[in-house]
């Protein structure tokens, strides 16, 4: 398992000493036109905790939580964030179940999962914010492409004629990317369940596995499916705000336990994230500084020109396409990106209902109103100057044309043809 590792004693050559000094250099600049210092420092209303071990995942949307730290947008609100790299999202969950990480940028489902004993042990959950919405992709091995099979369509024309047994790879069973996997699978026509093998791999360790063999096919996070196109190995077969325009993907999640014990201390980081969200949205040197910061070993640990592209929405396919993604990995966009829909999370059980994760229809709405903490995001919200939007849920329609409102889950959950 990895250890720990803070920003402070990340650097080690000269450059890297050099670029990070240029980084703190932005956040003593943007510190100081934060306005008003020391939010929540005293009295009743300051943190009951300042310094706040938050997990992560080596990827592109862990980026709030480290720039928050990194820039020292943390301070202003009266805490320290000590970002920690974990290994698996298992061992995520497993740290925030026993207290070890007291958040943890992490998988939706994740948490959804706990609350409901349905990915492990079962344990109140919270979900604060959101931390970022789109930027995840469904890549295909490039001997897959080879046969034909670029697509959703001429990957299920491939699998009706050869028989052989394909295997899928998600990063947790019921997390985001299992879901986005299973959802596209069977938008084509392809049972997730019955016609395909899907194993569960740790997101840094996709390429790895694909290279050897191990997978026809994987959904994960950035930046592995723009590192399996630089490799050689992989094409992107859809990215995920295809399957989803502006889909909810990681939170800043923990357990109701710790919210209960640290209220402000909940508040405060969460405002200090939102605040480094919306700096990296701010245009594109933010954006570019953010992805030397975190292709550091301490973080992604990968080259920047794996994570730049893809957050400035200029993808290709690894087969020759080229395009310009509006949809791309957003950390903000004028709070949308943050906000914790009730919808959202109603949707992930709605899954987790299709693919037999749970035998009988759960309170949907009553589970997202205990496990997102709206009444927390609010605060901290107002104190970010974060706006809101009207309601607490929301509409989309997802790739196979159906709508998703929240309005009547338990239909919506049977209503699919493919299903288990």
């Amino acid at each position: 398992m990895d250890t720990p590792v803070t920003p402070a004693v990340a650097h080690t050559d000269t450059a890297s000493r050099r670029d990070f000094l240029k980084t703190a250099a932005v956040g003593t600049a943007l510190f100081s036109t934060l306005g008003h210092h020391g939010v929540w420092a005293a009295g009743s209303d300051a943190p009951e905790k300042k310094d706040v071990k938050i997990g992560f995942i080596p990827l592109t949307d862990c980026a709030s939580v480290v720039m928050a730290s990194v820039l020292g947008i943390d301070q202003k609100y009266g805490v320290k964030i000590i970002p920690t790299k974990e290994a698996s999202w298992p061992g995520v969950r497993d740290k925030l179940v026993n207290g070890e990480l007291d958040l943890a940028h992490v998988l939706y489902g994740l948490v959804y999962g706990v609350h409901l004993g349905t990915a492990g042990p079962k344990k109140d959950m919270a979900v604060l914010m959101n931390l970022n919405q789109n930027g995840q992709a469904i890549t295909l091995s490039k001997k897959l492409a080879d046969k034909g099979a670029v697509d959703g369509a001429s990957l299920a024309k491939l699998m009706a004629t050869d028989k052989r047994e394909y295997t899928f790879a998600q990063t947790f069973p019921t997390g985001t990317h299992a879901m986005w996997l299973y959802y596209w699978l069977a938008a084509h026509g392809i049972n997730p369940m019955k016609d395909a093998k899907v194993i569960t791999v740790p997101p840094p360790q996709m390429v790895a596995n694909m290279r050897v063999g191990n997978m026809d096919g994987f959904c994960v996070g950035e930046p592995w499916n723009h590192r399996a196109i630089m490799d050689g190995i992989g094409i992107t077969g859809t990215t995920t705000q295809d399957i989803w325009p502006e889909h909810p993907e990681k939170v800043l999640g923990t357990t109701s336990e710790w919210v209960q014990k640290y209220p402000n201390t909940a508040r405060a980081v969460t405002a200090a994230i939102l605040e480094a969200g919306k700096w990296i949205d701010a245009g594109l040197q933010n954006k570019l500084k953010m992805a030397e910061t975190i292709a550091d070993r301490a973080y992604v640990n990968t080259s920047v020109d794996a994570i730049n592209q893809r957050i400035l929405g200029r993808y290709q396919n690894g087969l020759g396409k080229t395009w310009d993604d509006p949809n791309h990995m957003k950390f903000f966009n004028d709070g949308a990106a943050n906000f914790p829909y009730l919808s959202d999370g109603m949707w992930f059980l709605t899954q987790h209902k299709r693919w037999g994760l749970m035998k009988d229809h759960p309170d949907y709405l009553g589970v997202a109103k205990s496990i997102n903490r709206i009444d927390i995001y609010k605060q901290a919200a107002s104190a970010a100057k974060v706006s809101l939007p009207k309601s607490e849920m929301r509409s989309h329609k997802l790739v196979d044309g159906v709508v998703w409102d929240g309005k009547d889950p338990a239909k919506y959950a049977d209503s699919f043809k493919v299903k288990v």
